[in-house]
């Protein structure tokens, strides 16, 4: 369901609600809401328009003349990318019992979705670094990518687009 209002407020019983949506919606999640079984509800900012697949296939193409050049496979370039953009990974601590099956988990997500192990100062636990992966980017995060990816391409004598036309992908790209 989308809205754009939220309300929040508590029942008898002291249980959250939240959302105000229109008459339709909330009667057809009522007609198919089946008593016993457990909902996931989500609460979360909608996306405006898709990205610029435009912008997105030619990052790939780049990142594919790049792989070509350094004799390397493209999800090598793209994961090496990824964890260089910046704003695109969370930290977090975890049991070290339990660190092999949340990555192998997590990198189900995608090429991109990527995690390092690093030390934590508690006993028995593991601080892990996860990066998400391109397909959740914002504007800001998908225009440094391709910014990283076109300076790696001039510097390594590869021909990219003219910035005014780089400027008019990168426009059709929002979050």
């Amino acid at each position: 369901m989308r809205t754009t209002k939220l309300r929040w407020s508590t029942d008898m019983e002291g249980t959250w609600l939240c959302a105000l949506v229109p008459r339709e919606e909330a009667l057809f999640a009522l007609e198919n809401f089946e008593e016993g079984k457990e909902y996931n509800l989500e609460v979360k900012k909608a996306r405006g328009r898709k990205r610029s697949l435009d912008a997105n296939a030619y990052c790939w193409v780049l990142m594919d003349k790049l792989a070509e050049h350094y004799s390397v496979p493209v999800t090598e370039v793209y994961r090496n990318f990824v964890k260089e953009i910046g704003g695109n990974s969370d930290i977090i601590c975890m049991m070290e019992r339990a660190v092999d099956n949340f990555r192998q988990s997590w990198e189900q997500n995608g090429i991109g979705w990527q995690t390092d192990v690093m030390p934590s100062k508690i006993e028995g636990c593991v601080n892990v670094k996860v990066y998400y992966g391109s397909s959740t980017y914002d504007t800001a995060q998908m225009s440094r990518l391709i910014d990283l990816v076109v300076q790696e391409c001039k510097d390594a004598g590869i021909e990219t687009l003219p910035p005014d036309k780089l400027a008019a992908l990168l426009d059709g790209w929002s979050a």
